[in-house]
């Protein structure tokens, strides 16, 4: 195993040492795993924020403003499923704000051709960062997770935000680091972009 490897697998294990402890989260996965969407899972903040708030060692969890739940069904693109789905989730956890979307029609926003899977979608996102997503295994007992992570778990573990290259926006990034407050509430993180330039 290459030190990549061996870093990216330290960073999965402490992943799940970490969700595991965290029992909002765990409700919220498994309320996702009940309704048994197709490559669903909880994305963005949900794992990212956990990350770095380990990283700063908070004994209390930062508040979700919101779950973003993300799953693929070319056969049924309605945001009216969606919102079934989000009021579905709302049942099961209703002190969490649900944003449901479904990948397989994300790509028309952007304009780019379609998604193939979930993991593609996200790979599109503004920061590396936030480019990760997790789900209890669908067909196992337990607390067994998968997660999704194209450019790597290691990389939130190393205290960045940056934007991400496969499709750089840096005005929506700048923006985002701005109205979030991500340096205020998590002040070890550092900007690991040069076209941000003086945030």
């Amino acid at each position: 195993m290459t030190n990549a490897e061996s870093t990216e697998s330290d960073a999965r294990l402490a992943v799940s040492r970490m969700l595991t402890e965290d029992l909002y989260r765990m409700q919220c996965l498994a309320a996702l795993k009940s309704q048994q969407l197709p490559q669903g899972y909880l994305a963005a903040g949900f794992l990212r924020n956990a990350i770095w708030d380990e990283l700063h060692g908070f004994k209390k969890p930062t508040p979700l403003n919101d779950i973003d739940v993300i799953y693929y069904n070319p056969s049924d693109t309605s945001k009216e499923s969606e919102l079934h789905i989000e009021n579905a989730l709302s049942a099961q956890v209703p002190s969490a704000h649900w944003q449901v979307k479904n990948q397989a029609r994300m790509h028309v926003k952007h304009g780019h051709n379609a998604y193939k899977d979930c993991e593609e979608a996200i790979s599109y996102w503004i920061e590396q960062e936030t480019c990760v997503a997790i789900r209890l295994c669908p067909n196992e007992e337990g607390d067994k997770f998968d997660m999704l992570a194209p450019y790597g778990l290691s990389r939130n573990f190393a205290g960045t935000i940056s934007i991400n290259p496969r499709y750089p926006r840096a005005d929506v990034f700048t923006q985002r680091v701005h109205s979030k407050n991500w340096l205020l509430t998590w002040p070890q993180l550092t900007l690991g972009s040069a076209l941000v330039g003086s945030i």
